[in-house]
């Protein structure tokens, strides 16, 4: 047989009989004669069965397979401070093979009963033999073969520490109030990895709820954001429900909640983003939620005010009619809030040439206007064209004598008639206060605002006491105005009027200093992006230290975008949430700055998977959303 397809020729049939014409068969013993003595039976005399032939003897193992595998120290068994020095492997049994993923949760147990709480971060086959598997008959051979054999091969998993997981015994023995409690089992906590394992240990899939929550420092009660998966898929557990719910700290025992460390939710088009950040905006609505104020002399329910360029969030107003018994019911077990607020009213901006009318959702409509008094405090919201720095103190020197003139009470109108004085032009360029080209240059710049300020509605400054109101959702729609400088005055004149009044010494408005407020600001990066102007550096300034203060002053700033390169770093510094939904720009997934075995899974993510990054809530994580919107989404 010169080639390997001479093998489909042969007989094993023709062997026999060839073998037999020859003589040349094996020798047949009689399997109740010993070959050596010819005596039947063992060569004890010891027993036999009825059939002539040998004792039967069970072979079957002694207990059961524990876990998923074993600890191998086979290529050296190491925990270091560095973890590229690390060497933890994991040998995996065949029956398991198929179920371990990268990035599942397992648990390695100590002697002593604590626990190392690790990840799978590779998988590998490894050769159990040495032999070339790379040839023409093992190839031709595995063709034929209906399944594929694993034992030749060693099937390895390499892990990473996350954390020990302990009982703290201290305060087993200890009740609230310092006296001895019943015996019970100390509560599980974590440390840094600190321990080896020992080779050999077996090694166990994380499916305690406990456990896994603790190991990656994920809060028992919170804000829902979604149930921690693994590829894509959720997490089981043995409890009821069986996915791990991911909260974050929303109370004061653990530092500031994080909702006044402010969030960014970030993904594409199509991604899930406003699904997304619907049902977490939910969550901060929901009636048991409130925050102390006024040195924690009380607690207050938030006011949401959000600022939507697609209206979308007035539907937080109106429940979803797709959510049946049997899915709320789910929602009520895990305590995550659902349906529609009924203080939902949208704020609708009056501006010339615009109308807003909307059949999507069912929530009040009241229209405001920008006054034009707001500009004395901000100067840079009709410096929306780039004024320099030298302009910018035009501007300024300008809106105080126009105020000292036309009273609290001046219009833009008023303002553009102000400067059309020749008269006044040709004062302040002989006096040396402002040059005749600085002046030409505010004028141009400061024109075009007609169709925002003081429009035939009531000012926003006169209904402040009904836009900001605890437990109350303001919705602020600009899809209907088509100017998009008039939407950038409109927007940043409303979240400079919260910011301002949460940060000052002396608020002209008690109710925004004294109700929790979370500032919603969607496609952020269009109002937040890198300054180039110096209305650019005053709205970055602004935010920042708003940021800054924000756990302070109980104003928590909740950004959506799909651009999160855009926003400018500073503000971006102050995020200490962020939520990754799909995102197919480079530039985009490297700006959110997560840890790099998550920043690649996000490309390929489908619609309500996401990546947390809460460092102060827990470990980066990662999430599949509800695959139903806990309010009206159309």
């Amino acid at each position: 047989m010169s080639d390997l397809d001479d093998f489909t020729d042969f007989d094993p049939d023709d062997a026999d009989e060839d073998d037999a014409d020859s003589g040349a068969g094996p020798e047949t013993v009689d399997a109740t004669t010993d070959g050596a003595t010819g005596e039947t039976g063992g060569s004890d005399g010891g027993d036999r069965d009825d059939t002539g032939g040998f004792e039967s003897v069970d072979v079957a193992p002694r207990g059961a397979d524990s876990g998923i595998g074993v600890v191998s120290a086979t290529e050296g068994l190491r925990i270091s401070e560095d973890g590229d020095e690390t060497e933890l492997r994991a040998y995996v049994t065949v029956r398991n093979r198929s179920a371990v993923r990268i990035g599942k949760y397992l648990l390695v147990p100590y002697p002593d009963g604590e626990r190392l709480f690790c990840r799978i971060t590779a998988l590998e086959y490894a050769q159990e033999f040495r032999a070339d598997d790379a040839t023409e008959i093992h190839a031709r051979r595995a063709m034929r073969q209906e399944g594929i054999d694993e034992q030749d091969f060693k099937f390895v998993a390499t892990l990473e520490p996350v954390a020990v997981l302990y009982r703290d015994e201290s305060e087993a023995r200890s009740g609230p109030d310092g006296r001895a409690a019943e015996p019970r089992d100390g509560a599980l906590k974590r440390r840094m990895t600190d321990r080896v394992p020992k080779p050999e240990t077996p090694v166990r899939e994380a499916t305690d709820t406990g456990e896994i929550k603790t190991g990656l420092k994920i809060p028992d009660d919170g804000v829902f954001l979604g149930h921690l998966a693994v590829g894509g898929e959720r997490v089981r557990t043995a409890a009821d429900p069986p996915t791990i719910d991911y909260r974050l700290n929303d109370d004061y025992s653990d530092g500031d909640p994080l909702v006044f460390r402010h969030t960014l939710v970030a993904g594409g088009t199509g991604s899930g983003k406003t699904h997304t950040a619907k049902n977490a905006l939910r969550q901060y609505l929901a009636e048991d939620r409130t925050y102390p104020v006024a040195d924690g002399a009380r607690d207050v329910p938030p006011c949401l005010v959000m600022f939507d360029p697609q209206d979308e969030y007035a539907q937080l107003h109106d429940d979803n009619p797709d959510i049946d018994r049997e899915f709320r019911r789910r929602l009520d077990r895990e305590g995550i809030a659902h349906g529609g607020i009924d203080d939902t009213v949208a704020f609708v901006p009056r501006v010339a040439g615009a109308s807003y009318a909307n059949s999507d959702h069912r929530a009040e409509q009241v229209e405001f206007t920008v006054p034009f008094s707001m500009v004395y405090d901000n100067p840079w919201l009709i410096a929306s064209s780039g004024l320099n720095g030298n302009q910018y103190d035009a501007l300024t020197y300008l809106l105080d004598r126009f105020r000292r003139e036309a009273g609290a009470d001046g219009t833009y109108e008023g303002f553009t008639s102000f400067l059309d004085d020749p008269a006044l032009r040709e004062e302040l360029d002989e006096t040396g206060r402002v040059h005749e080209a600085t002046f030409d240059a505010v004028k141009r710049r400061a024109l075009g605002f007609g169709g925002v300020f003081d429009q035939d509605a009531r000012p926003i400054t006169d209904q402040v006491h009904e836009f900001v109101r605890s437990g109350g959702v303001s919705v602020v729609p600009t899809y209907h105005i088509n100017d998009s400088r008039a939407t950038t005055t409109v927007v940043l004149a409303l979240a400079s009027l919260l910011v301002d009044q949460k940060l000052s010494n002396d608020p002209a408005y008690p109710r925004i200093e004294e109700t929790p407020l979370i500032l919603g600001l969607d496609e952020a990066h269009n109002f937040l992006a890198e300054a180039d102007s110096v209305q650019g550096e005053q709205v970055i300034g602004r935010f920042t230290e708003a940021a800054k203060q924000g756990r302070k002053e109980r104003l928590g700033l909740f950004l959506i975008t799909q651009d999160p390169q855009d926003i400018a770093e500073p503000v971006f510094k102050q995020i200490n949430s962020t939520v990754v939904l799909n995102l197919g720009d480079e530039d985009a997934i490297s700006a959110v700055n997560i840890p790099a075995n998550l920043e690649r899974k996000v490309p390929y993510m489908e619609k309500g998977q996401m990546v947390v990054y809460s460092p102060d809530n827990s470990d980066p994580v990662e999430l599949v959303g509800l695959s139903n919107c806990l309010t009206n989404h159309e």
